[in-house]
């Protein structure tokens, strides 16, 4: 354990994943499905499809966050691809798959879920969990070295985001459809703890205390139980990590970090050397990528890619 980490203790990380090729996956969505064509829709595909981007997030936390103690990911009875190869094993020794009914024990009645909030909001049920780990979606990479004081410090999650307004106090918002999305949930979050505002999250890993979840559920467990019930995403569900943050800032057991650290993608439509030269800048002060939805992205920028993220965690 480096000095760093003294005040922390063991950092674990999480991952969540589906394989949404499967086909017995897509099979138990249609079960519950009422509009059986949607499953077609790349609106809805893409938040099941992937590409087997999930190895380079894992090989960016062994490579950049060699501190981590344990790796976890969070599955409905899938493994993916390169854990199935039993050459890897002590490759990746740190790697274990932890099921949907071991988070939701006790709570089967609202399996199978096919929403990612339900699982986020049971990832500290996860057994033997460290009090302090990072959530990572798993189109999340480390690009750079971290160490432990970047997501913790004196044992508090260090916060990367900005304050924004609530959307009904944005006067040109008010006469907008209202979209249930990333920013709504998160708005959710914040109303549930009390606050006026919001403190915004990005797509970053997020660094999270096993103990906020623990003590906010256990006196609301209310709370609790509407989150995790709906199968498929729902407008009152709420952001469980953007929970935990308005949790610690109120709490003001927390660090506010306005520098995101951050390289982001999330449309592909620029022409491909765009793409190389984001990724080929020299800027060690970027120690996150995000690349959403790399389902949708054009073959040829999608191999690069692929091949960029390669490349890096050798």
């Amino acid at each position: 354990m480096t000095k760093d980490n003294d005040k922390e203790g063991p950092i674990d990380a999480v991952i969540l994943w589906v394989d949404g090729n499967d086909q017995k996956h897509k099979e138990k969505i249609l079960l519950y499905l009422k509009n059986k064509e949607s499953i077609n829709s790349k609106k809805v595909s893409t938040r099941y499809d992937q590409v087997d981007e999930i190895k380079f997030t894992v090989d960016s936390i062994l490579k950049f966050a060699s501190y981590i103690r344990n790796i976890y990911i969070i599955t409905d009875n899938q493994t993916p691809n390169f854990l199935i190869n039993k050459n890897n094993n002590d490759t990746y020794k740190k790697v274990s798959i932890i099921d949907h009914s071991i988070i939701f024990s006790g709570y089967e009645e609202f399996l199978p879920t096919f929403n990612c909030r339900p699982i986020e909001t049971s990832i500290y049920r996860i057994p033997n969990l460290a009090e302090h780990f990072i959530y990572f979606n798993d189109d999340f990479f480390l690009i750079n070295k971290t160490k432990p004081t970047d997501f913790f410090k004196d044992g508090l999650p260090i916060l990367r985001g900005k304050w924004l307004k609530f959307d009904e106090d944005i006067l040109y918002k008010k006469f907008k459809k209202r979209r249930f999305g990333h920013k709504a949930i998160q708005q959710k979050a914040a109303e549930l703890i009390g606050f006026k505002k919001y403190y915004n999250f990005k797509h970053t890993p997020h660094p999270l205390r096993k103990s906020t979840f623990e003590n906010y559920f256990r006196d609301n467990k209310e709370v609790f139980l509407e989150n995790i019930k709906y199968k498929f995403r729902e407008k009152t569900q709420f952001a469980p990590q953007g929970l935990a943050n308005h949790i610690e800032i109120k709490n003001k057991t927390c660090i506010l970090k306005d520098d995101l650290q951050l390289l982001y993608f999330r449309s592909y439509k620029k022409p491909i050397f765009w793409y190389k030269f984001k990724l080929n800048r020299k800027d060690k002060g970027k120690l996150f990528l995000g690349l959403q939805s790399l389902d949708l992205c054009p073959p040829t920028i999608l191999i690069y890619i692929l091949q960029w993220l390669e490349k890096r965690m050798k």
